[in-house]
């Protein structure tokens, strides 16, 4: 049986205008009690929203908290930041800046750009398997084509390779590409469509294809995408001497390379996507605050501590991010406060996504680096308490 419950109203002529949001507020507020003070209070133009959002009727607005500074010592991001958090996770904003301090100290953070695609994995079907590894041999052979076909969709996007798996008569193709300052999901899967069809023309056996195999593991951790690397991967690095972690966070470097072998078991155990302490509350801080697509946060926050106590006791500490998806144009970094969030760090337009994953990458690390220090140092719950705790 169908639901009988009206439907949400809609403007045929313009479904992005102060009229239909207010429209839509009314409907919400005689449908549930509800009135909406909160989420109807912004300052956002409406008309600017196409493209962002369907249905609109208001705003979730969050605290934004600002973090640092941080020295980052990076190829494209160089210099003090001061880092907006968007969070509601009292102590976070607090717990970042404490370990933003501690690497100032020791000279700032190293970060390192390594490399940057993005794909879409098409999948073919054939009769047999023998006709499947024939199509990935003639796949091979027509590169160039392929690739002229797929950037013909777009004046950003390149194809740089294409990765081959076969399973059974199955043939997944994992098209990688670099993207500009976007990120680029969007743009891929256009550009992929163009050269599947492209390949659909030319082939001469019959099969059939689906334009995602689910390789690709979009919106989703994967170990494909820890070794492949989806969006940016990126290093964030420094070395902290004993005498100067023990002043500031109250823990040796012998201790703390102990808890790390306990943790990296831990990890190990769990078959956690990071072996770190917790890169998403920081990545999923500044993503919201950016304008970044937030369900990024599931494939962005994989990392891989490495560490290394060396022999005057100084303190390498590290983290790579190898599928850290950000954008400094399009999607949503052009609404208001989200540009303003990107135009404090320097990164808003073109030329910036780069800078912007390597402030992000030391971010992360100065927010590990707090975090696995207090809980040594028994500061965890007794700052929770503290400052953690929003009491009515």
């Amino acid at each position: 049986m169908m639901s009988q419950a009206p439907r949400i109203p809609r403007s045929r002529d313009n479904d992005y205008s102060e009229e239909i949001a207010a429209e839509r507020r009314d409907f919400v507020t005689r449908q549930t009690g509800q009135a909406l003070p909160h989420i109807g209070h912004y300052n956002q133009p409406v008309e600017q929203l196409s493209g962002n959002i369907e249905n609109f009727f208001g705003v979730a607005q969050m605290p934004l908290g600002l973090a640092g500074p941080m020295r980052v010592n990076g190829e494209h991001a160089d210099g003090d930041f001061y880092v907006p958090m968007a969070t509601t996770e009292g102590t976070l904003v607090a717990s970042y800046s404490r370990g933003m301090k501690l690497l100032n100290a020791c000279g700032g953070v190293t970060t390192t750009v390594v490399e940057k695609y993005m794909q879409r994995s098409p999948v073919f079907s054939f009769a047999d398997s023998r006709q499947s590894r024939e199509f990935g041999a003639w796949v091979i052979a027509r590169f160039e084509a392929i690739k002229k076909a797929a950037e013909a969709t777009t004046s950003i996007g390149k194809l740089s390779h294409i990765e081959q798996y076969q399973i059974a008569r199955l043939r997944y193709l994992r098209f990688n590409y670099t993207t500009g300052d976007a990120a680029g999901q969007n743009m891929v899967g256009k550009a992929t469509l163009a050269a599947c069809e492209w390949i659909q023309d030319n082939y001469p056996a019959p099969y059939s294809w689906t334009l995602s195999g689910n390789i690709d593991t979009d919106k989703k951790h994967s170990q494909m995408n820890l070794m492949h690397s989806r969006g940016t991967r990126v290093v964030a690095e420094a070395t902290i001497p004993n005498a100067t972690l023990q002043q500031m966070m109250g823990v040796s470097t012998r201790t703390l390379y102990r808890q790390r072998q306990i943790s990296n078991v831990g990890a190990m155990l769990s078959h956690a996507a990071n072996n770190g302490a917790h890169a998403a509350n920081g990545i999923a801080a500044v993503f919201i605050a950016t304008g970044q697509d937030e369900a990024n946060v599931a494939e962005s926050h994989a990392g891989l501590v490495y560490t290394e106590l060396m022999d005057n006791d100084d303190y390498y500490w590290s983290i790579t991010l190898p599928s850290l998806i950000v954008a400094t144009y399009g999607g949503g970094t052009g609404l208001g406060t989200q540009r303003e969030a990107l135009e404090m760090l320097g990164c808003y337009g073109q030329g910036k996504a780069v800078k912007l994953a390597e402030i992000i990458a030391a971010t992360v690390l100065a927010g590990d680096i707090s975090l696995s220090s207090a809980i040594l140092a028994g500061d965890w719950v007794s700052s929770h308490d503290r400052l953690g705790r929003n009491r009515p």
